[in-house]
């Protein structure tokens, strides 16, 4: 397969053709919001985040159905699409703000040692420490190209002009390098000015045709919503000007342009969980030299592992020659080629995908985190829950700091304070079964848990027997036992947390509003004269 693939799209790439061969490569422009669940982008029908320019890599390119992280935070994700390894393959990089370890080469750092020009602006991987070579950080993603500014939109939008940095990147790229550029646009992460997407985006609240059942359906979380969709535009706005740079410079029609997200919508029971809102992303690719058929859809499981070595395959770079760390995911280069699939329709092999975490934000005794496995399969999920006991989005007391703060969230803990809602609160923060199933045809917010239904009992075995016979076989360590290393990893700044929290120490979280934090004594799985739940 893959000599043919070079056969095909890099007929130069020999060693007689020397600087020819080089300028044959294809340049790589990635795109990463922070942040942006599946399906909001205009390309998939949604009506109320306008994306003019996902939307045209999308009908330039493909547009990808089926698109997972394996892990669904920032430094984890970012980890994953690094170094073509599922998260439960990366030690503390598994992990959300801990040290990425020095044996796991990058592709960007690979593509770097192979006659690529690299950098990014915004977001690269983090948050977390990238360890050390010679003395200076390592550039896992490149040079930092982020010095130039402009006035955005609200102060809670990031200052960087990114698409002028990455014109900077293309002005300073020696002459006939090709170029690899990661664009981190630091949007929809949180925090939102409140009313931007209504006052400053012109949107209304009755635009959102569906509001996930998992949330209240009240005029506070259509606008919070509504100042999610405003943040994705202006990583959209910027993409559009990149790709206007690249065309401007005589280079569109020679870069693999991919835009996608790390990891799904910061509201709760989506980003830091392993269920459909939080895993499920977006994801287009434009290719002008490397894309049979433009405009169509792809409805094959593709996991963020893909990337790295897609982009090696494009470039030239044989994954045993590029020094990195064997690669669990697979080239997406038979998807770009292979015309005649049908939309909808998941492959064998590619009709599946599987997800996890580990520790994510710190909140709970000893920095212990919540471990899940789970497989994304013919539309159900399946979700193996090792530490059923825990809080999954961090102690009640801390603030439940695995949920990015936001009026959403505070709605929820507020009501349930109240004795109201409190189903809601429980399927956004409350402790979870060991198993759960999901059929997504029916029931895409996950709600209604399957795993103890007798008419699902074989789809629930044979999903967990796959599950794990796979994990087994990438030697994660919850197979043979001994999960436990994830939450010995060191944090790299918050180590300790609910202990130095409970002695009193107070130290700042940023992410989550201060009126998260349940009051000692406070049983939010029982309000004062309420019955339980269960």
């Amino acid at each position: 397969m893959k000599r043919i693939f070079f056969a095909v799209f890099f007929p130069l790439l020999t060693a007689s053709h020397g600087e020819a061969a080089i300028a044959a490569r294809p340049n790589i422009l990635f795109c990463v919001s922070d942040d942006q669940s599946f399906p909001h982008a205009g390309a998939y029908g949604c009506t109320w985040v306008r994306t003019p320019a996902f939307d045209r890599v999308a009908r330039e390119g493909l547009l990808f159905a089926r698109a997972y992280t394996p892990n669904a935070k920032c430094a984890p994700s970012r980890a994953c699409i690094l170094t073509g390894r599922n998260s439960w393959q990366l030690e503390d990089a598994a992990n959300h703000g801990g040290y990425f370890p020095a044996k796991f080469k990058t592709f960007v750092e690979a593509l770097g040692a192979h006659g690529y020009h690299t950098g990014f602006t915004g977001k690269g991987w983090g948050p977390g420490e990238p360890g050390k070579v010679d003395g200076a950080p390592r550039l896992l993603t490149g040079r930092a190209y982020s010095s130039l500014r402009a006035a955005p939109p609200t102060a809670e939008i990031s200052p960087l002009d990114y698409a002028a940095n990455f014109e900077q990147f293309l002005r300073e790229r020696p002459a006939g390098q090709p170029f690899f550029f990661w664009y981190g646009g630091n949007e929809p992460h949180r925090r939102y000015a409140a009313g931007s997407g209504a006052r400053l985006g012109g949107k209304s609240p009755e635009q959102i045709e569906r509001v996930p059942s998992v949330w209240p359906d009240t005029a506070a979380v259509r606008n919070d919503l509504l100042d999610y969709a405003f943040e994705i535009e202006h990583f959209d706005r910027h993409l559009g000007r990149m790709l206007a740079a690249l065309a401007a410079a005589g280079e569109l029609e020679h870069t693999l342009v991919v835009v996608t997200s790390d990891n799904g919508m910061p509201f709760p029971r989506a980003k830091g969980t392993a269920y459909e809102l939080s895993n499920h992303l977006p994801l287009a690719i434009r290719w002008s030299g490397g894309i049979a058929r433009p405009g169509r859809i792809v409805g094959d499981y593709v996991s963020f592992v893909d990337f790295a070595p897609t982009f090696l395959e494009a470039a030239g770079v044989p994954t045993d020659t590029a020094g990195m760390a064997p690669i669990a995911g697979r080239t997406l280069g038979p998807l770009f080629r292979d015309a005649e699939a049908p939309a909808a329709v998941a492959r064998a092999g590619r009709d599946h995908v599987l997800v996890g975490q580990e520790r994510h934000d710190v909140g709970r005794p000893r920095d212990e985190g919540y471990p899940v496995r789970g497989i994304f399969r013919d539309d159900f999920l399946y979700l193996h829950n090792f530490e059923p006991t825990r809080w999954p989005m961090c102690d009640p007391i801390t603030g439940y700091l695995n949920t990015d703060g936001s009026p959403t969230k505070s709605l929820i803990l507020a009501q349930n304070r109240l004795g109201v809602n409190r189903a809601l609160w429980a399927l956004n923060f409350g402790r979870r079964p060991a198993e759960e199933l999901y059929d997504l045809r029916a029931d895409r917010d996950c709600v209604v848990n399957l795993a103890a239904d007798a008419a699902n009992a074989g789809r629930r075995a044979a999903m967990r027997r796959q599950l794990f016979e796979e994990l087994a076989a990438q030697k994660d360590p919850r197979m043979a036992g001994q999960g436990a290393v994830f939450d010995h990893y060191p944090h790299a700044s918050y180590a300790g947390f609910y202990e130095r929290f409970m002695r009193g120490e107070k130290k700042p979280t940023p992410w989550v509003e201060a009126t998260d934090y349940e009051k000692p004594g406070f049983d939010p799985e029982l309000p004062p004269g309420e019955k339980p739940l269960r």
